[in-house]
């Protein structure tokens, strides 16, 4: 099961409602294609700021590798710099968003997107309907203000192995 966070977009003059097409979800995992294409990745995610600094660290090692004169040194750091970005993927996504002004409105686990997304505007709608007005308000704005995710409040619907808070003792 993989863990996604889930980032809501910030409200503009033209939308004065949430658009849920808009939500990202960027999921908890290493990223292969990050590792891999590293700056392309970091392009086609549009993230500027992280693709100028790792063009920056990019040329800082290239220039460090060069005076060092050793090939099996330059090999070995360049796979630990893609391996860093492949580590660190999804927080880059979420420095990028929280930068563009989305907020983090909540976590969500499944087996695919397709599962996770499901079971995010299920619960949405669900607290929706009970509040009536917008299902974020108990979702926790600290945990948006300071970008680390927030889960909503327990109520009757706790995930896990009991159904309850506190049933375990």
């Amino acid at each position: 099961m993989a863990v996604y966070t889930v980032h809501a977009p910030p409200l503009t003059a033209r939308a004065a409602a949430l658009e849920p097409e808009r939500f990202v979800f960027v999921r908890d995992a290493f990223s292969l294609s990050a590792l891999v294409f590293g700056a392309l990745w970091m392009l086609r995610h549009r993230m500027w700021l992280v693709l100028l600094g790792y063009l920056i660290l990019a040329a800082a090692l290239s220039i460090l590798l060069r005076l060092a004169g050793s090939a099996g040194a330059g090999v070995a750091a360049w796979a630990l710099l893609s391996l860093l970005i492949g580590f660190e993927a999804p927080t880059l996504r979420r420095f990028t968003l929280a930068r563009r002004g989305y907020r983090t409105v909540g976590l969500v686990v499944g087996d695919d997107l397709d599962l996770a997304e499901r079971r995010f505007f299920d619960a949405w709608v669900h607290k929706e309907a009970k509040a009536g007005s917008d299902p974020f308000d108990s979702w926790g704005q600290k945990g948006a203000a300071t970008g680390a995710p927030s889960a909503p409040a327990h109520g009757p619907d706790v995930l896990g192995l009991f159904p309850e808070p506190g049933a375990a003792r």
